[in-house]
């Protein structure tokens, strides 16, 4: 087993290495310095050693070992639950929630990177003891492209047009443009609504963007994302002071109300823009048999 040292010592480094480039603390802290990410640091190690052990295995027909793998699968789900119930805990305190759809999102997000780091292990291993170091490191090179690429999935902007709008009141009725978001009573509240809050329109590109923004989880992910890059103005116990995202049920269009410390028209846009599009949130009516039978008769 001498002669596979260097390969798996090369597929471990390369696994984690892939590991470290997944591994991104942006403004909404998480995962958090510095233990947040030496566990997820620690195991992206052990991924990548287990992809890298699984090819000498393999090759010395000790197919008992490779039943580890199967244990890393165990290990990688129990992964995805810490990170659900991490986040689930501590979102009860935030003054602007995640909501389950964004939470589980990122759960799978951290599960699928370890079997992205496993396989670069693996790849860079078998191509180090197939053909040679060379070779080995234009496989690893590739390895972190196409990690980069599938952790940067879609973002709002890539399906919808964002649009300033002004916040107005009918009686105690909050407007954003010609869209309806809820009632203000207090004439207290309606002047800090009119001094500190923004409106955007968010205008769906097409039928399929029209069913995703829908989605109460995806609404939930912009206001959070807003509320965490620009500040939020309330505090606990002003629900008049809150976020919120409504429908314009003619037309799919969505009325944003944020209250940002930041008050910044283009940096709000930008933030809006770079909402992950939620893979839970995903619809495309636009594929199914019917939507596409009464588009031909058309």
């Amino acid at each position: 087993m001498s002669e596979y040292i260097y390969p798996i010592l090369f597929g471990v480094v390369a696994g984690t290495i892939s590991r470290i480039l997944l591994l991104r603390t942006d403004y909404r802290q998480y995962p958090t310095y510095l233990h947040g990410k030496i566990i997820h640091l620690s195991l992206g190690f052990i991924a990548a050693s287990l992809g890298a052990l699984a090819v000498p295995a393999l090759l010395e027909k000790e197919f008992t070992a490779v039943t580890l793998l199967t244990v890393a699968a165990t290990q990688f789900r129990d992964v995805r639950n810490m990170e659900r119930n991490t986040l689930t805990e501590m979102d009860s305190f935030e003054l602007v929630t995640r909501g389950k759809t964004y939470i589980e999102g990122i759960a799978i997000s951290f599960e699928s990177r370890n079997y992205l780091v496993m396989f670069t292990g693996f790849l860079t291993s078998l191509s180090y003891i197939l053909w040679n170091v060379f070779i080995a490191i234009i496989v690893a090179i590739v390895c972190f492209v196409l990690g980069h690429i599938l952790m940067s999935g879609s973002v709002l902007e890539d399906i919808v047009k964002i649009d300033q709008a002004d916040i107005s009141f009918d009686g105690a009725g909050l407007y954003v443009d010609n869209i309806y978001i809820m009632n203000i009573g207090l004439a207290e509240r309606k002047k800090e609504i009119m001094k500190y809050g923004m409106g955007f329109i968010v205008t769906p590109k097409n039928m399929n963007a029209i069913s995703t923004i829908g989605n109460l989880g995806q609404r939930q992910a912009i206001i959070h994302d807003v509320s965490v890059a620009l500040g939020v103005f309330r505090d606990s116990g002003t629900p008049a002071l809150t976020p919120l995202i409504k429908r314009d049920l003619d037309d799919g269009r969505l009325g944003v109300f944020i209250l940002p410390q930041i008050r910044d028209v283009a940096v709000a846009k930008k933030v809006i823009g770079s909402v992950p599009v939620l893979e839970n949130a995903v619809r495309m009516p636009s594929e199914t048999n019917a939507y596409k039978k009464g588009a031909h008769k058309k």
